[in-house]
């Protein structure tokens, strides 16, 4: 099970899963104030409280990798959104409500449970829009909206995809009030892991500790080696740091998945080194892609080797789905990557198979 605090450079509270129960209703604006009011658990008020802080949004807005390919991702699917409704599930500032609104969207539903819905909804009038974007402040599992919806979108996205993801409130809109053949975005979301070297990082953590201004401290290297690994770390590597071809965890196509599948998540994996090194642990990264509405007849990247997912990335034209990436040969994101590192480093020699199983249990 993944602790509840993750140790590396990039220590923003993100959404971790949940499936609260729904409490009465609320509609609109005229509602708001009841949906704030239901009561809440102690650690969903918490959780709730972080996102009023202006921080952590003006991380993600910046972004740049995020905020471009939500925005490319909505105008790429234009035809599915213009004169449709919309429901941006966790909207926090408003800005994927507005950038609907803009590509004509008939209404958008920005549902936000922080505080800053007071804000979003003083963004959405300061632009002009509040004829077309009703923020309902409250948890998407307590409110009601009069429409069916047409089209849902969401930044759920935790560390490692999954690590305080809001995905369960994604997949509790869609069962309520997505229409059929409506459009999700992102669609379609997979988890890679693979074995890397990060000798840097380990020494300046452990080794550090043998000789400390010419001070022998190497008793304190026991605990160094116990925290290093004990807890995931955020903190971005490069490509040159991965040591096999990733193997995925977890693929995930919103359009079918159930949320009682992130309860346990298990996996076999059998790679090989592509060099000689030391592995000091498992990197995962995740990578999104924006498709279309669901369609039986297609194949979707459902029904596909997941690998295929980074292949397509590669060489993708103007007319294939949008991908937003935080694998380590791309461009950084405010995710980075999450590293499980090992006490000690295993020598490992160039093309030796690696092989195990990993398994992640998540609280919802």
């Amino acid at each position: 099970m993944l602790p509840s605090h993750l140790n590396g450079h990039s220590p923003l509270a993100r959404r971790r899963p949940r499936l609260s129960a729904a409490s009465p209703p609320a509609t609109g604006d005229s509602d708001a104030a009841a949906a704030a009011d239901a009561p809440l658990a102690e650690h969903d008020r918490i959780y709730f409280q972080s996102y009023s802080h202006i921080g952590i949004h003006e991380a993600m807005i910046k972004d740049r990798v995020r905020t471009d390919a939500y925005r490319s991702a909505i105008m790429h699917h234009q035809k599915f959104i213009e004169g449709k409704v919309v429901m941006d599930v966790g909207c926090g500032t408003g800005i994927l409500s507005v950038f609907c609104a803009r590509a004509g969207a008939k209404r958008v539903y920005a549902v936000e449970a922080s505080e800053m819905a007071t804000q979003a909804r003083e963004i959405v009038k300061a632009n002009n829009l509040d004829d077309k974007v009703i923020v309902v402040h409250g948890r998407v599992e307590d409110v009601e909206v009069e429409d069916k919806i047409d089209v849902i979108i969401s930044e759920w996205m935790g560390y490692m995809l999954l690590y305080e993801s809001m995905l369960p409130s994604v997949l509790f809109a869609r069962d309520k009030w997505l229409k059929s053949g409506g459009l999700i975005l992102p669609s379609h979301a997979t988890l890679f892991m693979a074995p890397i070297t990060n000798s840097e990082r380990y020494e300046g953590s452990v080794d550090f500790w043998s000789d400390v201004y010419g001070i022998n401290m190497s008793a304190l290297v026991p605990l160094a080696k116990k925290f290093t690994s004990e807890e995931p770390s955020i903190e971005i590597i490069g490509g040159e740091n991965v040591l096999s071809w990733p193997f995925v965890v977890k693929h995930i196509d919103c359009y079918t998945f159930k949320a009682e599948e992130l309860k346990s998540i298990t996996t076999k994996y059998k790679v090989s080194s592509m060099m000689l090194a030391p592995i000091h642990g498992f990197g995962l990264w995740f990578e999104v892609e924006f498709n279309g509405p669901s369609n039986p007849t297609d194949n979707s990247p459902s029904d596909l080797n997941p690998l295929d997912v980074i292949h397509k990335k590669r060489r993708r034209g103007s007319d294939d789905p949008v991908v937003l990436s935080t694998a380590p040969e791309d461009e950084p994101t405010h995710w980075h990557q999450t590293i499980l590192y090992f006490p000690d480093p295993i020598e490992v020699k160039q093309d030796q198979i690696i092989e195990g199983s990993v398994k992640f249990s998540l609280e919802m």
